[in-house]
């Protein structure tokens, strides 16, 4: 009980939670046009499971104490006028950024207009939005060893290799082998350093994550375990999958 005194003691003040330094920058990235969904409107703003799918991923990081902003990187159609219901969160912590022509222009858009005092940052696809606040754990503490992590899975179904035909050409040894989700976290110089170099080297258009992007200058990225019901909405078939694995549950 608060003020309590204990026998012949003085009053004890309740205990103070540790303080939380906001040093942690998200970028979400919602820029791209979901081509492979059809029709004109964009899955990342569609609803799932309550929610725009988007938006299940901004409030989770903003839930984080050690989250300083979270910049959202939408179309340049949308980023001028944004849906409504995006500011159903923190506006003191959210910037809308503007996508670019590649994932990773928009990346290195949401990167750019992070705060200064984000020496840590995550980057998630919006398109996941379950994100557990586990694996974000677990993302930031290697972060914060110094390198790259991101949250993956390994590989345990039998990989096969196939023409153009479709004929198998050779079964894929699978041991070693993961499967890379998001989020995927860096320290801010580490990812700034993938992304300016990517782009002078040729790299930065075709890189389909950003550890690649680290990988190929030979900078430290390790896994972390990620989450089976951390899925990626792809193709409309993928929208109840996602409806069937939520609520989040470890």
């Amino acid at each position: 009980m608060s003020g309590a005194v204990p026998p012949g003691g003085t009053p004890q003040s309740p205990p103070h939670a540790p303080r939380v330094t906001r040093d942690v920058g998200v970028v979400i990235v919602a820029g791209g046009s979901g081509s492979r969904m059809g029709g004109g409107e964009l899955k990342q703003l569609r609803w799932v499971a309550g929610k725009p799918m988007l938006l299940h991923s901004l409030q989770a990081f903003q839930a984080r104490p050690d989250v300083a902003m979270v910049v959202c990187v939408l179309p340049r159609q949308y980023a001028g006028d944004p849906p409504p219901w995006i500011f159903q969160s923190d506006s003191e912590r959210m910037l809308i950024g503007v996508g670019g022509a590649t994932r990773a222009e928009s990346v290195s858009n949401g990167l750019e207009d992070l705060p200064p005092e984000c020496r840590y940052v995550l980057i998630h696809d919006a398109a996941r939005p379950f994100a557990s606040e586990q694996v974000i754990d677990r993302v930031i503490a290697e972060a914060r060893k110094g390198h790259g992590a991101i949250a993956a899975l390994p590989v345990v179904d039998t990989l096969k290799r196939v023409d153009a035909d479709g004929r198998i050409i050779a079964t894929v040894p699978r041991d070693g082998l993961w499967r890379a989700q998001t989020p995927q976290g860096f320290p801010r110089e580490m990812i700034e350093r993938a992304h300016r170099e990517g782009r002078a080297n040729g790299t930065h258009a075709t890189a389909t994550d950003d550890a690649a992007l680290c990988e190929l200058l030979g900078l430290p990225v390790y896994v972390v375990r990620g989450s089976e019901r951390a899925l990626k909405v792809t193709e409309e078939a993928d929208f109840a999958r996602a409806e069937a694995v939520h609520p989040l549950a470890e």
